[in-house]
């Protein structure tokens, strides 16, 4: 049986289970698929429902901090931030929106394991990671002010939601896609990007920007996502291209249209994984199996050994000191 959580605050749902509701404004695509049976349905609080909950001023606007930053980011730019990302460019609807990486699924998945740091992450660290790799930057501090906040502002969008939900049972998670009924094909990814793509990203991928605002990100160069984001990965970007993009027209891309131009743009260069050891081959084959089966790294695309170079876009360090293993003895 589908769980209907906070149902009446959004109007997509108003038809699953069988159920006739009284709705309000979508806040969501109206298009998104229906839930499979037995999948956990939530749909987020908003910031208007902070304002009527029963919870501590300063609760309030802690978590309003957090909200900030997520959809901000970019004025911890040259600190944590060294590209054009928000955390909200990859995860939008302020975080909320089914099949765009909600993070509310974060807040009651962790902490848990983790094959791509091989230990077992809190909800901190995973934010940590973020910053690490899709924004090419440098966490912030664990227990700091800002980590706090975006901590809270996960949580609070998790509001309601048991902990220690099976991941896989959460509806909406992720950017889950279907395999392309052909190989993915560079060619056929360059014509789709300069028809759909590239008046928002630009031609050479550097993204758009008005003045000092980033109004779109860079998909590579310098200023976008490392070696190491796990959009890097050619499925995690097929996915969100196809539940996503264009922006304003999810599913206008067919599954097959959206793993093409995954390929042509996880083709082309970008600043250098934080986990590089010196050597491109050593450092795939030291994460094939956890990471980088799914990307370009270290292979040969278009004349070019993808990843085989000492650069790290904006920011003068290769890995940040925070990110420090654990292990338990």
């Amino acid at each position: 049986m589908v769980k209907l959580i906070n149902v009446l605050s959004i109007s997509v749902l108003t038809s699953w289970a069988g159920l006739s509701l009284a709705v309000e404004t979508p806040r969501f695509p109206v298009n998104v698929p229906q839930p499979e049976d037995g999948q956990y349905v939530h749909v987020p609080p908003t910031l208007a429902d902070l304002e009527e909950a029963n919870i501590h001023p300063e609760l309030k606007r802690v978590i309003r901090r957090g909200h900030d930053l997520f959809v901000n980011t970019q004025q911890l730019r040259g600190e944590n931030v060294f590209n054009d990302m928000n955390c909200s460019s990859c995860h939008l609807g302020d975080g909320a929106q089914p099949f765009s990486a909600p993070v509310w699924p974060a807040a009651v998945v962790l902490p848990n394991f983790r094959p791509k740091n091989q230990q077992v992450n809190s909800l901190e660290e995973r934010i940590a990671g973020c910053f690490s790799y899709s924004m090419n930057g440098k966490p912030l501090e664990y227990g700091s002010d800002n980590l706090l906040a975006l901590a809270a502002y996960h949580q609070w969008l998790a509001k309601g939601v048991p902990i220690y939900q099976p991941g896989n049972s959460l509806y909406g998670r992720g950017y889950p896609i279907e395999q392309p009924d052909a190989d993915p094909s560079y060619e056929r990814g360059q014509v789709l990007y300069e028809a759909n793509c590239s008046i928002c990203h630009a031609e050479d991928g550097g993204g758009l920007r008005v003045g000092d605002h980033v109004q779109f990100p860079a998909v590579w160069g310098d200023t976008s996502y490392n070696w190491g984001a796990g959009i890097s990965r050619i499925f995690t970007l097929a996915g969100f291209i196809h539940h996503n993009m264009p922006l304003g027209q999810p599913y206008s891309m067919s599954v097959q249209d959206s793993w093409d131009l995954a390929d042509y743009i996880n083709s082309q260069e970008r600043p250098q994984d934080p986990r590089y050891t010196g050597d491109v081959a050593e450092t795939r084959a030291l994460y094939l199996d956890t990471f980088h089966k799914s990307t370009y790294y270290g292979l040969e695309k278009q004349g070019r050994l993808l990843g085989d170079h000492d650069n790290l876009g904006e920011k003068d360090f290769l890995k940040p000191e925070i990110l420090q293993p654990r292990l338990f003895e």
